[in-house]
């Protein structure tokens, strides 16, 4: 605010300096000016527009001087020949900012009409941002020439990049978003942005945004989908391009990203068998969840085992964002053999057009010719199942049934003999 008040100031009494030789005789003067693009930077290039106008209403004057008793009649045209027009550089540690030609013989400027005059404008490379003031020269035939201050804001202010949601890791499977953030801190608009992505073993999509023009101190989000070929550390540089007016700027951000074999898609075995009854079958209860930040679609769980599993596949659908579903399966122990067999669970899906496969995620469990045992996660230890997957209760019976049929034999026994020898005495 300070420096825009004393520049104002400077502004204000160089051209209260030069107000006696603004206007010639006729009133040639610099009606106005423009500057394009209107906020320079250290090595743009400007055009300035200059309107000269010849201020008179009237083309010609009229005087009547009496001489001696003769009277004579002076018609004086206000027109104007404009010799010479040219900028003087403004200059700051020397740096400046000047003007590439200067115009020889403009020519005739009759009363009541202007010409716009061009000039191009260059500031040199690493020119101190502030208030410059180059000054424009008429040299007027004939008359007073024209002196004129004209006001060149330099302002280093560029379009930045802030890494609004960039995660330090990502997973290698699937995709990942990744949302930029270009911010416009100049106080002049800018046009033709462009944001294009960059990292080794990455894939973008899209390869690069256009964002077109962007407002004095506004932003626009810019999302870029990030797919990993391997796994490492590397960095990712997003760069931004813009033009002000016809100069182009460039801008860039580096974020530090690091690749990992992170399951963000798996299947969680909340439910297994530890061991199964030879010709028997048990129950797997697995979860899948989606840690993803964005929708997968055909969500299908695999099961891989030597053993008969039902349902051979299930098939989830889409997940959103942080969903997680749950599935079952039953194993029968029909077609292998005693011993310690594998059995593992693996999840595709669809993220966009791109399909992907999560690694097997596995676990052991033995065949035996007693009753199996299950661990279950949720909580109540061990179960045993047998022939039919029935717990141990069950299969505890069946062991007691033979002794129960022979106690009951006996008692009917008894009770037949007491009844006959009761027949007897009577």
């Amino acid at each position: 605010m300070t420096t825009t008040i004393i520049s104002t100031l400077i502004f204000s009494a160089l051209v209260s300096l030069y107000i006696p030789t603004v206007q010639a005789s006729p009133a040639v003067m610099i009606s106005q000016y423009q500057l394009s693009p209107e906020i320079l930077m250290p090595g743009d290039i400007a055009m300035l527009t200059l309107q000269v106008k010849n201020a008179e209403t009237v083309a010609t004057q009229t005087s009547t001087s009496v001489s001696g008793g003769d009277t004579t009649t002076t018609v004086r045209t206000l027109g104007v020949n404009i010799d010479n027009i040219w900028i003087v550089a403004a200059q700051s540690g020397g740096k400046q900012i000047r003007a590439t030609a200067n115009y020889d013989d403009i020519g005739y400027l009759a009363a009541g009409t202007s010409i716009q005059v061009p000039f191009k404008l260059i500031v040199d490379k690493n020119i101190s941002q502030g208030m410059y003031f180059p000054v424009a020269n008429i040299d007027v035939s004939s008359g007073t020439d024209v002196i004129y201050p004209l006001l060149v804001k330099v302002s280093n202010a560029s379009v930045d990049l802030l890494p609004t949601s960039v995660p330090s890791k990502i997973s290698k499977g699937g995709t990942t978003e990744l949302t930029i953030t270009a911010v416009n801190k100049r106080e002049n608009a800018v046009k033709e942005v462009i944001i294009t992505p960059q990292g080794d073993g990455l894939e973008f999509v899209p390869q690069s945004y256009f964002i077109g023009s962007l407002a004095t101190e506004t932003s626009e989000d810019v999302i870029f989908s990030v797919k990993p070929i391997g796994t490492g550390v590397s960095n990712i540089s997003f760069s931004v391009s813009y033009k002000n007016g016809d100069n182009l700027h460039t801008n860039s951000l580096v974020v530090p990203l690091s690749v990992i074999e992170a399951l963000d898609v798996a299947p969680i075995i909340t439910n297994f068998p530890l061991s199964i009854t030879k010709g028997g079958s048990s129950r797997i209860s697995i979860e899948v969840y989606n840690a993803k930040t964005e929708k997968i679609t055909g969500v299908l769980v695999t099961p891989i085992c030597n053993a008969t599993v039902i349902p051979s596949q299930y098939f989830i659908g889409s997940m959103d964002p942080d969903d997680v579903f749950s599935a079952s399966f039953d194993i029968y122990a029909d077609t292998v053999g005693y011993g310690t067999q594998i059995i593992g669970f693996k999840v595709s899906f669809k993220q966009g057009n791109d399909y992907y496969e999560t690694p097997l995620v596995s676990k052991t469990f033995s065949v035996v010719s007693g009753p199996g045992t299950s661990y279950q996660s949720s909580g109540s230890s061990s179960s045993t199942s047998g022939s039919s997957g029935m717990p141990q209760a069950s299969s505890l019976l069946t062991c007691l049934t033979p002794l129960i049929i022979i106690i009951v034999v006996i008692i009917v026994v008894v009770l037949l003999y007491m009844r006959w020898k009761k027949r007897r005495k009577a």
